[in-house]
């Protein structure tokens, strides 16, 4: 955005309303991560946390690393966003200033205070989380503009990150191996997820130079990479659920997956039509998925 621009904005607030702020952490993305958060949980053979440790996990992994990378995002891209949703606090004017950027890192540093009191192996993720929120947004790295880079960011810091954190909080220790593994398959099944969020922003993602893959490939492409990856990575799952000898939980999620593909047949017809459509539908059959898994990893060998 040029100068010009930004000076044009709404500058009449002189400090941030409380609505305005909470709708700065998008409370509508908290889910994903703590619901990530819940299957580590599940996942885990032991029971070593207390409540109030459960308590503050939940906190540490919706409204304060997910609400700090969502303060972060929207502070950098508060030009792109003037572009596809000027009506965000930030580019809007009802969060003045460079108030964005405060709340961003005090969220920052209150989310890695909050994970201290967790111990080590549950700060060690809430770092690696909170680099890469600040890395996917920040120049120079600025993941977000390669799509590639950009979604496995987001898929880990959804998916992968909170599951090892509710793993690791729930034995105090380093979580099981096969934690890590169904953590990762995940965290690459929501890179397709997040390419599906893209879709909003194609025209402005363009404009600004970030390469998003549907903004690369077009909707077409993108939404066949994108079922690509999120059907791939739970066929691997399957695969592993049988080879670790839970058949039956491999078979729940095959009944997932296949309702899944029946909803992508959908999707790829009218992608960016769809594609909001999707994330709602075909990502809550994605995510009961994940806590099939988790509980087929608490079953044990």
């Amino acid at each position: 955005m040029s100068a010009a621009v930004e000076t044009a904005l709404p500058m009449a607030l002189s400090r941030p309303q409380p609505k305005a702020v909470l709708e700065l952490l998008k409370p509508i993305t908290w889910f994903a991560p703590m619901w990530a958060f819940m299957c580590g949980l599940v996942s885990s053979h032991e029971s070593a946390a207390h409540w109030w440790q459960i308590g503050l996990g939940v906190l540490l992994c919706g409204p304060l690393v997910c609400g700090s990378s969502q303060a972060v995002n929207d502070w950098y891209d508060r030009h792109v966003d003037a572009i596809n949703e000027p009506n965000r606090p930030i580019p809007s004017g009802r969060i003045p200033g460079d108030w964005g950027f405060r709340i961003a890192v005090a969220w920052t540093v209150l989310s890695l205070a909050i994970a201290a009191l967790l111990g080590t192996w549950v700060f060690v993720p809430a770092v690696l989380g909170m680099i890469l929120a600040w890395a996917y947004s920040m120049p120079p790295l600025r993941l977000k503009r390669n799509g590639w880079l950009g979604c496995a960011a987001v898929g880990a810091c959804y998916e992968g990150l909170p599951w090892v954190t509710g793993a690791a909080l729930m034995s105090a220790a380093m979580p099981d191996p096969k934690v890590f593994v169904a953590a990762l398959l995940y965290s690459i099944g929501a890179h397709g997820i997040m390419t599906l969020n893209d879709f909003k922003s194609i025209e402005g993602d363009r404009q600004m130079g970030i390469d998003s893959l549907p903004a690369v490939f077009g909707a077409d492409i993108a939404a066949e990479i994108a079922c690509l990856l999120m059907a791939g990575a739970q066929m691997v799952i399957i695969s592993l659920l049988l080879l670790w000898h839970h058949p039956y939980y491999a078979a729940g999620v095959t009944l997932v997956l296949v309702a899944q593909l029946v909803l992508m047949r959908k999707l790829l017809a009218q992608p960016r039509e769809k594609a909001p459509w999707y994330n709602a539908t075909g990502t809550t059959l994605y995510v009961l998925g994940m806590l099939i898994t988790a509980f087929a990893l608490q079953a044990g060998p």
